[in-house]
């Protein structure tokens, strides 16, 4: 039960390969490159936004008192 054979991983090449073909792997990477890349945009705009957040006073009505 320890390692596999390099016989093994041949045939679970084969089988990825038969079932997403030749360009569909590639193009998956591609993808989740993508989804890095935005979610890396993503976080930056968040900590731009925070530093730049606008305060807003809040001054008691004087007519009241």
């Amino acid at each position: 039960m320890g390692s596999f054979s390099m016989w093994h991983w041949l045939i679970v090449l084969a089988i990825v390969l038969l079932l997403f073909g030749r360009g569909k792997i590639p193009e998956l990477m591609g993808d989740v490159a993508k989804g890095i890349k935005n979610f890396k945009k993503g976080m930056g705009d968040d900590d731009t936004t925070t530093t730049q957040s606008k305060t807003v006073d809040h001054k008691a009505d004087e007519s009241k008192s």
